[in-house]
């Protein structure tokens, strides 16, 4: 008996992807009319998991089943058009052939198949991957429960029982008693039924047949499951009816609104739909005074640390006025006039004598624009944490320039994601380390530790500007995060491989890689310096040289003396830390 908080689970069984037929038989008692109710399911969790997998629901009173990718957008479902007998036991029986289509599911009731109206029928991605371990009876997560439902007997099958074999299960009679009936005395129905079940049974030609039928929809199902999914709206037939709510009380709607734009913009045309792609329009009109605006001071800010507008955030009555008006407005139109091409914007930026200059500045040119509104000198600022890290994997050769795909996971602390939730972050070995960062799998309440550390966005509210901060913690991701420690020790085999013969050169080429130029005679001594100590330290402790060399993904390279390695490892870790390699100036 169950509670509608408890519940019955089991690992052992019901396993089954949505080529796969099969059934699955109870018992059940409700003692009360349920508006919604879990009998059963193999699914995470309801509203969070879009309930993938499958589940026996009570739905307004009525029996519902159902296979589901995301619901209701990729899933089957079907539900019994008479409601649910109360305070009797009833055998259920759902039965499902592989196939991935609402006809292929059936519901019965006391042996006999209950007429059904469906609710979905596409379905068209897998049932599994969505955390979903065990079976569950009686409750899920974030779901109503079956409050006082009784169940027994549960019977999980991996194939499509035969409607003489669910009776059955109901009578415990009615196969026997067909099977012994004399062969005079069947009906034609009789003689089909008993067909059926040995052309299923015993038929090495139609088993053979359903093999090859399930090999090649599990086969088709693999293949549709690569293809990545893109989250699309679509308008309602119907215009739903929006209120405004009296001091924002759900409960407390006052006069009806409807769909417009506020009156110090620019109004709809009449001729546009009122729906999103009318405001798609309406957005991109040359007659708006903000899209293009917007656009042109965020990509500004990109190259420049901040934008000619620096509220990039609020360009209304309490953002900061442009800078440069004129500039914005003549980048914007001409944005516009080029049909939004953003390829031959950025390049009018990166080549205009603006961007050209020299960081440096005079010291009384300092104090008079600390924030550089005056465009009298070129940018300088620190480098986003996706930049610094795709730098580091860049210039020692192990980025993948691979484009497209799922999101990887690359290195971060173990245990992080158990803090918050019960999910295993499991990282991706080789190619899926060294990724671009764009790709990085991104958990809002678990965000990779190493990218907040430099800065980058949580995404758990949006962001337009960054903010920057310096902190001790920054210097030792860069020292200690295996991503760099790994990317430093590549970079450090490919100076050495690239100089063989000439240690000075190695050290240039290291410096150069980072920085764009070549090394003072100062700074090289200083380099040479680092090298040596650390040539000493990595012979006298061989075991510290091993557990460093061990970081990462990357093998040890065996055509290079570890020695070198691990001492030309510390100063490529050295200048990962070097504000010209961290900082654009």
């Amino acid at each position: 008996k169950l509670s509608g908080e408890n519940n019955f689970t089991t690992a052992v069984g019901g396993d089954f992807t949505r080529s796969q037929p099969f059934s699955i038989s109870l018992w059940i008692k409700a003692d009360r009319y349920h508006e919604r109710a879990v009998i059963y399911h193999r699914s995470r969790a309801w509203t969070d998991a879009g309930s993938r997998g499958y589940q026996l629901l009570i739905k307004e009173g009525k029996l519902a089943a159902g296979l589901i990718h995301f619901w209701p957008g990729n899933a089957i479902g079907i539900r019994t058009q008479e409601e649910l007998p109360l305070n009797e036991w009833v055998q259920v029986t759902v039965t499902y052939d592989g196939s991935s289509s609402a006809a292929g599911l059936s519901l019965y009731l006391n042996g006999e198949r209950a007429p059904i109206e469906i609710e979905r029928d596409k379905l068209v991605k897998a049932i599994t991957g969505g955390g979903a371990t065990e079976f569950t009876i009686g409750q899920r997560f974030r779901d109503r429960g079956f409050i006082n439902g009784e169940v027994d007997e549960l019977r999980i099958y991996s194939r499509e029982l035969i409607p003489v074999e669910v009776r059955q299960l109901h009578d415990g009679r009615s196969l026997a008693s067909l099977l012994k009936k004399p062969v005079t005395d069947l009906t034609e129905a009789e003689q089909n039924e008993i067909y059926t079940y040995w052309f299923v049974h015993h038929s090495e030609a139609y088993q053979q047949y359903q093999a090859n039928l399930n090999s090649l929809r599990k086969e088709h199902n693999e293949l549709v499951d690569q293809v990545a999914e893109v989250m699309v709206m679509k308008e309602l037939p119907e215009v739903r009816k929006t209120y405004f709510l009296y001091r924002g009380a759900y409960d407390a709607p006052r006069d009806e609104v409807f769909r417009n734009t506020p009156q110090s913009l620019p109004p709809f045309d009449s001729n546009d739909p009122q729906n999103r792609l009318g405001l798609a329009h309406w957005l991109t009109s040359p007659e708006h005074p903000l899209t293009s605006r917007v656009t042109v001071n965020r990509f500004w800010q990109m190259f420049f640390g901040q934008g000619l507008v620096t509220t990039p955030e609020d360009f209304g009555s309490q953002g900061a006025l442009p800078t440069h008006p004129h500039l914005l407005d003549d980048l914007s139109l001409r944005f516009m006039e080029s049909g939004w091409d953003t390829q031959a914007l950025l390049k009018e930026i990166v080549l205009s004598a603006t961007y050209r200059q020299s960081s440096a500045a005079s010291p009384d040119l300092y104090q008079r624009d600390p924030h550089n509104e005056l465009l009298a000198r070129g940018p300088r600022f620190r480098l986003s944490a996706e930049m610094i890290r795709d730098q580091a994997l860049y210039v020692s050769g192990l980025l993948v320039d691979k484009q497209g795909g799922p999101p990887v996971k690359p290195y971060q602390p173990a245990g992080l994601w158990k803090e918050k939730s019960s999910n295993v972050y499991t990282r991706d070995e080789g190619e899926g380390s060294h990724r671009r960062s764009v790709y990085t799998f991104w958990k809002r309440t678990s965000p990779p530790p190493a990218m907040i550390t430099l800065d980058a966005a949580k995404r758990d509210v949006c962001s337009v500007k960054r903010q920057t901060t310096a902190t001790p913690l920054q210097a030792l991701v860069l020292l200690n995060d295996v991503q760099y420690v790994e990317s430093a020790r590549a970079l450090a085999v490919k100076a050495i491989k690239q100089e063989p013969e000439n240690r000075d050169r190695q050290l240039v080429y290291l410096f150069r890689s980072l920085t764009s130029r070549y090394p003072e005679e100062k700074e090289l001594a200083l380099l040479k310096q680092v090298y040596e100590e650390q040539l000493a330290e990595f012979t006298e402790h061989p075991e510290e040289l091993e557990e460093l060399l061990k970081q990462g993904d990357q093998p040890v390279d065996t055509e290079v003396p570890q020695v070198e390695q691990g001492a030309m490892m510390i100063v490529a870790q050295l200048l990962f830390n070097y504000d010209e390699v961290v900082i654009r100036r």
